[in-house]
């Protein structure tokens, strides 16, 4: 059974991080409905794993990686976990907008 890297990040922000799925939304920059649909994909691929012991690689998938070490502040990149904050960390300034921290 082969798990996405997106099937896995919904899991990961929604399951391990107890974000929402509008917080995982937004940390993946897609809709909430398409997060709602992926994440469904990946509990069926686990529970299917779980039950019949299936062997799971998590590869392939539809990703970008964050462009110049990522700013939290605009490209949503360098998150460590749900709760919101400020971000101050924007080159050249502060940045007045709240991030989800993941």
């Amino acid at each position: 059974m082969e798990l996405t890297l997106e099937e896995y990040e919904t899991i990961r922000l929604i399951d391990w991080l107890d974000c929402t799925q509008e917080q995982c939304a937004d940390q993946m920059g897609v809709a909430r409905t398409t997060v709602q649909a992926v994440y469904n994909s990946a509990r069926k691929k686990l529970a299917d794993c779980l039950v019949n012991g299936k062997r799971l690689e998590i590869r392939g998938g539809n990703y970008q990686l964050c462009p110049d070490g990522g700013n939290c502040c605009g490209k949503n990149c360098e998150k460590r976990g749900c709760r919101r904050r400020r971000c101050n960390n924007k080159p050249g300034g502060d940045c007045n907008e709240d991030c989800c921290n993941i």
